[in-house]
């Protein structure tokens, strides 16, 4: 890709005040433009990452035997009225048609996808199921915030499981909880904490929350810094300092933001829409149900929290919009021109992802500045300079290595 061809350039100055980093970084960086309060444009930039986090999850999803589906997004309001959800779910955004008809924006899709389930399951050799999504979600919020953290409309994926029984459920419940880890270490997040809380005006049980450390979270976390032990501090009676129940180490508190979230949802759901399967004795029997998500737009703003340094954003390799970001330096000088274009289209049939920076008339401090903010793990320069040869430079790194264009292919 060319930079000068690129829809959505960096910006030097913004007049709006930011709440979270990631929001400021990935403005500025020309990932994401505000439509209005909590609503957003993910530019060419931001979809790219968008996209190559919802394919780590669904890769991940379809390892576990889950089948992909699509549902609506806009609910008839009796659905919501079978489930005594209608009145009770505080951040419900609501909708009439012209018709007088009543609907919802679907903050959670459990009153589709169960009678959905109802008209394809009817044995317990049709279980157990597992069904998910990749969507957009609507949240009546009063004050949204911190840019993608927390807007009013979001990218989520909801997994949605069936089971005979209790015990099956507690299995997949527990693999998910891999699964889950798995995606969040391939896009670049090792440090997860998993916290027991409740469920809330969704599911009135307990669920588990998987949190991202950041000073833009919004939940206080008591964690362990010795073990795996970490609590929402509003179902908790421990403070810091306390000794950790697990193995006795010193709890700390820190401000995270979940990313994720997994329900036992029990039968409340196939009981609401009468899903009954017949089981191997002939009875008929309510399926356990699970519900486990992961904010898709959320995971990507939390993952800027944690990855960025004063000049910029600095990707995991994984889900970087593009592999290398290409400098050309003095692009008037033919050499060189001739060699970066050049290097950029053998990158090319190399397969290699690569965003090269053509422009003519920008500086080369501009573009230094540019490419640490947009955060590319790996830099190339040729210059005058650099002569027959290209420098080559990972973001995290403060030093770069002058190197031949034969070692570069093996180097990315």
């Amino acid at each position: 890709m060319l930079y000068s061809k690129l829809f959505g350039k960096t910006k030097k100055k913004v007049s709006q005040q930011f709440e979270a980093k990631s929001h400021e970084l990935l403005t500025k960086a020309g990932f994401i433009d505000q439509v209005a309060s909590g609503i957003f444009n993910f530019l060419t930039l931001g979809k790219k990452v968008l996209t190559k986090i919802e394919n780590i999850i669904k890769e991940e999803m379809n390892a576990l035997g889950a089948q992909e589906i699509l549902m609506p997004s806009l609910h008839p309001k009796t659905l919501w009225q079978q489930t005594n959800r209608w009145d009770t779910v505080d951040v419900l955004f609501k909708t009439e048609s012209q018709l007088g008809q009543e609907y919802a924006f679907a903050p959670t899709h459990e009153e589709t996808v169960t009678p959905l389930a109802k008209k394809f399951i009817k044995s317990y050799k049709d279980l157990p199921l597992a069904l998910y999504h990749i969507t957009a979600k609507f949240r009546d919020e009063p004050r949204p915030k911190s840019g993608i953290l927390r807007g009013r409309e979001f990218g989520m994926k909801d997994l949605y499981s069936f089971h005979e029984n209790k015990d099956d459920l507690k299995n997949f419940y527990q693999k998910v909880i891999d699964a889950y880890l798995k995606i969040f270490k391939r896009c670049g997040l090792s440090n997860i904490k998993i916290t027991e809380a409740s469920g809330g005006s969704f599911t009135k049980k307990f669920s588990h929350e998987f949190n991202v450390l950041t000073p833009a979270g919004e939940v206080d976390l008591l964690y362990c810094q010795k073990c795996s032990f970490a609590q929402n501090e509003e179902i908790n009676q421990l403070k810091p300092g306390d000794s950790c129940p697990k193995c006795k180490g010193v709890l700390k508190k820190d401000r995270a933001i979940e990313v994720g979230n997994i329900f036992d949802l029990g039968t409340r759901f196939s009981e609401a829409f009468d899903l009954t399967y017949t089981d191997k004795k002939g009875k008929k029997q309510y399926p356990f149900m699970g519900c486990y998500g992961i904010g898709t737009t959320r995971l990507l703003g939390a993952i800027v929290e944690v990855s960025n340094d004063e000049k910029g954003i600095i990707w995991p390799f994984d889900i970087s919009p593009y592999q290398v970001h290409l400098l050309g330096l003095d692009l008037k000088d033919k050499k060189v021109k001739n060699m970066s274009y050049n290097v950029y289209h053998q990158l090319l049939n190399h397969g290699i992802e690569i965003l090269f920076d053509d422009r003519e008339e920008v500086s080369a401090g501009e573009k230094f500045a540019d490419a640490d903010l947009i955060g590319i793990p790996i830099r190339l320069v040729i210059s005058q300079k650099t002569g027959k040869k290209i420098e080559f430079k990972k973001r995290f790194e403060k030093t770069p290595l002058i190197i031949d264009f034969s070692e570069l292919i093996s180097k990315i």
